[in-house]
């Protein structure tokens, strides 16, 4: 039995002819023939060259469902089984074998279509993207949970895909998720959420990976969103109330950019001053929730609560480039505003306890340093220059915590956060993580 038919018995296929399937193969094909007709033209004839050679091969997209027995998985989702967490994914499989296979997870993004998987695959890596248990929803989000959810996709994938070699990639968000799981898989030491609740990753069992791609990402969640965070409100239930002397969009500041380094640093003070005043009234209100636990009257007894955060969107980075700098463009305070004031933003809608997982500035477990300084395994960390998301002194930060010597900087000139329209730097970056993966054995 070949290795694709013995994957199929442990994973549903999707149909050849799917839809994206096909078109994302059509540009495979096209640029193999391109190669076949330069090969057998005259030396004096001008050679039309592939554009993306390492880009070559065919893939299928196989879904991927983990169900795995989770007595409180139904704490933060609506309906389904209470006591099941069901995590959704692919499988992309190029025409090649291999033993290694890497793993995509990101909190609550789903990278399935993100152009640096199906890059990879197309480059012949066998790569699996899976969405943990909150798909596009991080409201409830529970990083503790999440670690116990990318742990059952490194069981699968060595278990019953039967994968030598299991190497996490962890793009943006996804990045201080896999160090915390490797730092956790290694050497085990949570046991409570930062609210108290009982999620024992020291009894998890836990599979460490063999390497780790730490690839545009920032530190964590909770220090690039308080980097994010507006300072400017004065009041969480009335964001019209603001300071204007830190309102980056108020024409009237008299603190316009270029800035100061002392408007800087007063500018960042007051962003972790305002993530710290929401941690402190998380936990009082969390405090008098839990004292009511039990109480006959339903509206009182419960176990946690949702809040809205306005405002997060308020990076003072990216209206001057000269903070942090790279390749980036400045953006437009119009397009920064509507960020900052949009019903979507990050973090917007989130509970008491979410809250303290994943964006506390100070109670999150999940630090991609933190947990980079006591990993063994080997490590590749890559940035890219015009990122106007991740700054490059974040993943400079996650390459200097590692502490041992087998690990890599790659930096891409020009490359933005996605590569969306850069093919041929992306195709380069996938080119040096291949050369990567095969000095280490990772075939």
């Amino acid at each position: 039995m070949n290795r694709v038919n013995r994957l199929s018995s442990h994973i549903c296929g999707v149909s050849h002819n799917d839809c994206i399937g096909e078109m994302e193969n059509r540009e495979v094909d096209e640029q193999v023939e391109n190669d076949a007709s330069n090969v057998n033209r005259d030396e004096s004839s001008p050679r039309r060259a592939s554009k993306h050679p390492v880009l070559k091969h065919r893939f299928v997209r196989h879904t991927l469902k983990i169900v795995f027995a989770d007595s409180t998985a139904g704490d933060e989702r609506y309906g389904g089984n209470g006591n099941v967490a069901i995590l959704e994914g692919e499988l992309i499989l190029p025409s090649t074998t291999s033993s290694t296979v890497l793993i995509f997870m990101h909190p609550s993004g789903i990278q399935n279509l993100l152009p640096m998987p199906v890059a990879m695959a197309r480059a012949g890596l066998h790569v699996i993207t899976c969405a943990s248990r909150y798909p596009n929803n991080d409201s409830c989000l529970v990083m503790e949970k999440v670690v116990i959810d990318l742990g059952a996709v490194v069981r699968h994938a060595r278990e019953k895909l039967r994968y030598k070699n299991v190497v996490l990639a962890g793009w943006s968000g996804g990045g201080s998720l896999s160090s915390f799981y490797q730092a956790q898989a290694e050497h085990p030491t949570v046991t409570l959420t930062p609210a108290g609740d009982r999620v024992s990753l020291l009894d998890a069992n836990l599979i460490p990976a063999d390497a780790l791609l730490i690839l545009a990402a920032h530190i964590s969640r909770a220090k690039i969103f308080t980097e994010w965070l507006d300072p400017a409100v004065l009041d969480e239930k009335d964001p019209s109330k603001r300071e204007r002397q830190l309102d980056l969009y108020d024409p009237l500041n008299p603190n316009q950019p270029p800035y100061t380094l002392e408007y800087i640093e007063r500018y960042r003070k007051a962003q972790i001053n305002r993530n710290r005043r929401i941690t402190k009234w998380v936990k009082e209100r969390l405090k008098e929730i839990e004292a009511n636990q039990g109480c006959r009257d339903w509206r009182q007894s419960k176990r946690d609560e949702c809040f809205n955060v306005y405002c997060t969107q308020a990076d003072i980075r990216r209206l001057d480039t000269r903070i942090d700098p790279n390749g980036r463009s400045p953006t437009p305070l119009n397009e920064l505003a509507a960020e900052n004031h949009s019903p979507v933003g990050l973090a917007r809608f989130t509970t008491l306890r979410s809250w303290l997982s994943q964006w506390s500035y100070d109670e999150s477990n999940a630090d991609g340093p933190k947990s980079l300084a006591s990993v063994s395994v080997p490590v590749l960390v890559l940035a890219n220059e015009s990122d106007h998301l991740v700054p490059t002194c974040h993943p400079l930060e996650m390459y200097n915590a590692v502490p041992h010597t087998d690990k890599k900087f790659l930096f891409i000139k020009d490359a933005t956060h996605y590569y969306f329209g850069q093919t041929d730097l992306m195709a380069g970056a996938i080119k040096d993580i291949i050369a990567w993966l095969h000095e280490h054995g990772f075939e």
